[in-house]
């Protein structure tokens, strides 16, 4: 079982990054999908969710109307399309799937800073 989130790094106030979190060794299309961040020297949030059939989706309000969650089951990924990015959303970014159990990723830096 494997997730590998890329799509990290450097952005600006207001700038855009696209998060990818590409599965394998499971069932992706059984999973719920979430993504979730740390903060330097603080606890681990949740941000998002896609659920598995009707892929609905689920945000923190921190992230709602910024952040967008989605899933391709034929790549087996799911992403996180973040724009408007804030100071405050610089953290490491882990993908998650459940079902029966839960697997992580081993996250992605996200740095914001002018």
């Amino acid at each position: 079982v494997q997730l590998v989130e890329s799509g990290g790094g450097a952005a600006q106030p207001g700038g855009s990054l696209r998060l990818s979190c590409a599965a394998s060794g499971f069932t992706f299309s059984r999973y719920v999908m979430r993504w979730y961040r740390q903060p330097p020297g603080k606890e681990r949030e949740w941000v998002a969710s896609i659920t598995p059939l009707r892929g609905n989706t689920n945000y923190a309000d921190s992230v709602k109307g910024r952040f967008t969650i989605s899933r391709d089951t034929a790549k087996n990924t799911v992403y996180l399309q973040m724009n408007s990015l804030k100071p405050e959303d610089t953290a490491v970014y882990s993908c998650s799937a459940a079902e029966d159990r839960v697997y992580w990723g081993q996250g992605t830096q996200v740095t914001v800073s002018s």
